[in-house]
């Protein structure tokens, strides 16, 4: 059965991760990672989080994925070893000289080699696992084919991994140096400030003044942002090509993106691995959940050929909002920590691990006084809310996002 691997920026993330049901995560410490702006686990987090996955039967990789500098390589080693020792399942890791450091520096660390080291062919392949790499994570530019030529080619004990939905970069596996030369921040070393995201106009240098938009929709020019990936309705190709590992993109990502992904996969793998005609009747609805969080227009990326169109993504977007986290049940009600303003009256759903459960909201009290009110919204308060069904502790409250528009989507 294929492992579905979702990102964990932080602890908040994690346990929506868990919730859910991804059977791994991915995360960074402190230092590293390749995302140096998420939340990130300290020390003490770490072994937190690790604790918790653990006890669940899950696994936890760490990204290493940086390309260090000589004067960063001993700090690296040593993070790696804390991390080792406090029972981390593996280190993902990008850059050669730092993959062979770790092997000689900290052997009973499990390494996976990131989508970073650009592993386009067997013969790239082959020597990480002669190095001592247990996976590879392969390059998003690869097609199906190529992808399943790799995994012919290689020991059967040895796993591959592949991204299947999230954000994709406009340069080779990520390997910009846009955001150093626009803004000196290097996203080979976390810090990416994302400038292919920024709208931009096109200027003829013999018409300063007569900029020229390239493509456009309702929220400005976007020249350079990929579309998103998403991979959903082909988990049967992907199994066919011996991909172990299905990789959800979104380190940066909110909780509530980590808990509604990682359930559309979830329901889709599950679905897939029992009855083959349920799955495939089950994608329309499940792909329609994804566009309930934070998304771009989205296609297959490289693995039918060449993505078309590849660029001109535009911005974010998303029918349904972040609304409240269910903190449990008391007396009939949910508790709901606020995030967002509803009303009584709404129309909202609660997405839980078994799915959606649309209702209409009958009532709001506060959960202090017990006051009885017409709205709430104040972030952090917790309210209590009927219901005649049953939530648990984990869950999400959502409601329709006012600010989309319907054609957004087309």
């Amino acid at each position: 059965m294929m492992e579905l691997l979702a990102p964990a920026g932080g602890m908040e993330q994690l346990r929506a991760a868990m919730h859910f049901g991804a059977d791994a995560v991915y995360g960074g410490m402190k230092r590293f990672g390749l995302r140096a702006n998420a939340g990130n686990f300290s020390r003490e987090e770490l072994k937190e989080a690790l604790e918790l996955v653990h006890s669940l039967g899950k696994r936890f990789y760490l990204t290493l994925n940086i390309l260090p500098y000589d004067d960063e390589l001993e700090e690296f080693a040593e993070t790696a070893k804390i991390a080792c020792e406090l029972g981390v399942d593996a280190a993902i890791v990008s850059d050669v000289g730092a993959f062979l450091t770790l092997r000689e520096r900290v052997p009973q660390l499990p390494l996976h080699v990131s989508t970073q080291a650009n592993v386009m062919n067997s013969a790239t392949a082959d020597f990480f696992v002669k190095a001592g790499a247990e996976r590879i994570v392969l390059s998003r530019e690869l097609s199906m084919e190529r992808i399943r030529e790799i995994r012919r080619r290689l020991p059967e004990n040895v796993e591959i991994e592949t991204f299947v939905h999230g954000a994709m970069c406009m340069s080779h596996s990520g390997r910009c140096m846009m955001s150093d030369f626009m803004m000196g921040r290097g996203g080979n070393h976390g810090a990416c400030a994302q400038p292919c995201r920024w709208q931009y106009t096109v200027t003829e240098i013999k018409r300063p003044d007569e900029p020229m938009e390239v493509t456009e929709d309702a929220e400005g020019t976007y020249i350079f942002s990929a579309y998103d990936l998403n991979m959903l309705s082909h988990l049967p190709e992907l199994e066919a090509a011996g991909v172990k590992s299905l990789k959800i993109e979104g380190r940066m990502k909110t909780g509530y993106y980590v808990a509604t992904v990682t359930q559309a996969y979830r329901k889709a793998l599950d679905l897939y691995y029992e009855d083959r005609a349920r799955y495939e009747e089950a994608l329309p609805e499940l792909q329609n959940e994804l566009l309930k969080c934070s998304h771009r227009l989205s296609n297959t990326g490289f693995y039918f050929g060449r993505p078309a169109p590849s660029s001109g993504a535009g911005g974010f977007r998303q029918t349904m909002e972040f609304t409240g986290r269910i903190k449990g049940m008391a007396e009939g009600c949910m508790l709901v920590e606020v995030k967002n303003r509803f009303h009584v009256g709404d129309a909202l759903e609660v997405l839980s691990p078994s799915g959606s459960h649309a209702f209409t909201v009958k009532a709001i009290y506060r959960d202090d006084t017990g006051e009885s009110v017409d709205f709430v919204s104040v972030a952090g308060q917790t309210v209590r809310v009927p219901v005649d069904f049953t939530v648990s502790s984990g869950d999400y409250l959502r409601g329709p996002n006012r600010n989309h528009r319907a054609d957004m989507e087309k």
